[in-house]
């Protein structure tokens, strides 16, 4: 310390009380970040405490990643910290969002081995909106769920099938977006589903319209999956009753009676069900909306197909 206490210090003395080296001071000081109070006679530049304080928040606010330009600003504006912090908080959120965004599409990439096209398809999607992602589901579910040839409109499924991606996604929830997004902009799995709906919509009764049944898959669980449990043979006879079982609800769903025409047309309804796709967009969407993983539908699809043919045949 000089004779003339903390008034007066040396760019030396500076660097000593705030662990910076003199050439950082010296920097900072022909920045206009910390001015100097004036010289000595001798024409050294000398500084006030506040020096102290003020480049102890400068090595602080550079080492949090704050750029010179910014920090300056702020300090001559007398910004307070805690808000100077908060807005670099959210600077540093924004970027955190797009960094994952990008690793999740190179991370994507790299599993598919994907091609340039489907590369750009990738960072196309990423970078979308959340207006835009919104619209992208939307248009997918109004087609599949609402279209002319359905004849019904399905708002809760829809609901149920919409992605919410949060604002701070993490890497596996984007990759599961972007492939969720290119299963709705696919061809085949947009038929696939326009099908679905369709057979959903021939299966309600007009009389039955608004009254809540069971869906064939969820009865055909509950019943299969006994079943698959000890070890039945699809084609045995032990599988008979089970399948008995499955269309007489069906039957009665329908208001049909139950004969060789409605378990045609069950299976023709199960096989437009059991696409994988379908099955992997409900995993995707648990993943997107931190939702528990659904159980998989398609073992108890694939048995009761497999006993189904079998009686028809028989």
């Amino acid at each position: 310390m000089n004779g003339e206490g903390d008034t007066h210090l040396t760019i030396g003395e500076l660097a000593r009380r705030t662990g910076l080296t003199v050439k950082a001071v010296r920097a900072y000081s022909d920045r206009g970040i910390v001015p100097p109070a004036g010289r000595t006679p001798a024409g050294y530049r000398h500084y006030g405490p506040e020096a102290v304080a003020r480049l102890r928040l400068v090595r602080t606010l550079r080492a949090l990643g704050l750029g010179l330009p910014t920090i300056r600003e702020a300090l001559d504006r007398d910004t307070p910290p805690a808000e100077l912090a908060a807005a670099h908080a959210e600077a540093l959120a924004v970027q955190i969002r797009v960094l994952t965004a990008r690793r999740a599409v190179l991370m994507a990439a790299v599993r598919r081995d994907a091609t340039p096209e489907e590369m750009e398809l990738m960072h196309r999607l990423a970078a979308l909106t959340e207006d835009e992602r919104r619209a992208l589901t939307q248009e997918f579910l109004d087609e599949v769920l609402n279209s002319p040839a359905t004849g019904t409109g399905l708002a809760g499924v829809a609901t149920s099938m919409t992605p919410h991606l949060s604002d701070n996604p993490a890497e596996e929830e984007t990759e599961a977006w972007l492939e969720l997004a290119e299963l709705c902009q696919d061809p085949g799995f947009r038929d696939a589903m326009r099908r679905t709906t369709a057979h959903h919509a021939e299966d309600r009764p007009a009389h039955a319209a608004g009254v809540p049944r069971p869906d064939p898959e969820a009865v055909i669980r509950d019943h299969t999956a006994p079943a698959r449990a000890a070890g039945i043979d699809p084609g045995s006879p032990q599988a008979g009753p089970v399948v008995d079982a499955v269309t007489a609800v069906y039957a009665q769903r329908c208001g049909r009676p139950d004969d060789a025409a409605l378990r045609q047309r069950l299976l023709a309804r199960l096989d437009t069900v059991n696409d994988p796709r379908r099955e992997r967009y409900l995993h995707l969407l648990a993943v997107v909306n931190r939702w528990p993983a659904p159980e998989p539908l398609s073992p108890e699809l694939d048995w009761f197909c497999a006993a189904l043919r079998a009686r028809i045949a028989s």
